[in-house]
């Protein structure tokens, strides 16, 4: 297909992983103000357990339980660990720490340092092109968060090891978000699944050593409620989206989720906002659309390979045949001839080429 027929036919895989980050991003944003208000009085490893005991649930409807392909090389088996390790136990367990010591809004702001860790990280090891678009939509996004935390810091220093849990959350995360990025190539709802799996393990061991309390059966549900959404679905979205268009700018979109917690932090009770958060909430809506408008398209060429992981058959890459018709996303070990073209396309597993 000719590439002007592609623009009028087929969405930008840039604004789908936009669109994709964006909803994984409100859904997280939402569970902050939340996991607040339901978690106070639990263990910070409790509650982790519990978040990720419904992120589970949630990676099981989107078929982790199925079997085909399921099967990861060992160094990807490692990475899952690693990730679960960082992003789905000791990530969750500091936010949790944090937030009940400082406000919503102070904990949902200092968030905004995953993103930036994230995109120089993804730069760094993955050689995802960071160019003037994206890292002016990355330095808008930051900038309203900077503003954002300008505005809390009026309130002393009481707050201050609260915002430090929020802060190591948000490194646990971003080296979740590079250590993670090739997983996002293989079946999500297997990788949620076992991520989520391994992260609650982590946490219901170390809430056992240290003793903590089991909440009331109440509190545990509405934990594992936010953990499905929160966290659950969200990792799912965030991991598509990655497929879309890269670590970096999934994660320079997902930013925009820090400022949804504390908008809804703030309908919900928490009224600190003043004319720094207004403006800093624009600054980040204005990066997000830089994303999404974002439209990259040049010359470039493959190299044959043979390599394995989740694909379709209408994306330009994967023409090849099956004895029986395949339809939807599957996986199997494949090869690609050398090929030159052009067409739309953004930092994915096929798409990591130099740019001059």
């Amino acid at each position: 297909m000719a590439p002007d027929a592609m623009k009028t036919s087929r969405p930008s895989p840039l604004a789908r992983g936009a669109l994709l980050a964006l909803g994984s991003a409100v859904l997280f944003g939402a569970s902050i103000p939340l996991l607040r208000v339901c978690g106070n009085g639990v263990g910070p490893w409790s509650t982790a357990a519990l978040l990720y005991t419904g992120a589970a649930c949630v990676g099981l409807i989107g078929g982790g339980l199925r079997g085909g392909h399921t099967r990861l090389r060992p160094g990807l088996t490692s990475r899952l660990v690693v990730a679960a390790f960082c992003g789905a136990a000791l990530g969750p367990a500091a936010l949790a720490w944090g937030v009940q010591r400082t406000s919503a809004v102070s904990a949902s702001l200092m968030l905004n340092l995953e993103a930036v860790l994230t995109v120089g990280l993804a730069a760094v090891f993955y050689r995802e092109p960071i160019g003037r678009r994206v890292a002016l939509a990355a330095g808008l996004i930051v900038s309203g968060g900077v503003l954002l935390v300008i505005e809390r810091s009026g309130f002393g220093s009481v707050e201050m090891w609260g915002l430090l849990g929020a802060a190591v959350a948000t490194i646990m995360w971003a080296l979740d978000n590079t250590i993670a990025r090739p997983l996002a190539d293989w079946d999500t709802g297997v990788i949620v699944v076992r991520k989520a799996a391994l992260g609650t393990l982590i946490s219901l061991i170390v809430a056992l050593i240290s003793g903590e309390m089991y909440p009331p059966v109440a509190k545990a549900g509405a934990l594992v409620l936010i953990g499905a959404f929160g966290y659950g679905l969200s990792l799912y979205l965030y991991l598509l989206a990655q497929r879309q268009f890269g670590a970096a700018r999934t994660a320079s979109v997902f930013a925009a989720g820090p400022f949804l917690g504390a908008a809804l932090a703030f309908a919900i009770g928490d009224r600190t906002f003043e004319l720094w958060a207004v403006l800093g909430g624009v600054l980040m809506l204005l990066g997000v659309i830089l994303h999404i408008t974002e439209w990259h398209e040049h010359p470039h060429s493959h190299h044959a390979v043979e390599h394995e992981h989740v694909h379709r058959h209408d994306d330009l890459h994967h023409s090849h045949s099956h004895e029986q018709p395949v339809d939807g996303e599957h996986s199997h070990g494949h090869s690609h001839q050398s090929i030159r073209h052009s067409h739309p396309h953004a930092p994915d597993l096929h798409h990591v080429h130099g740019h001059q």
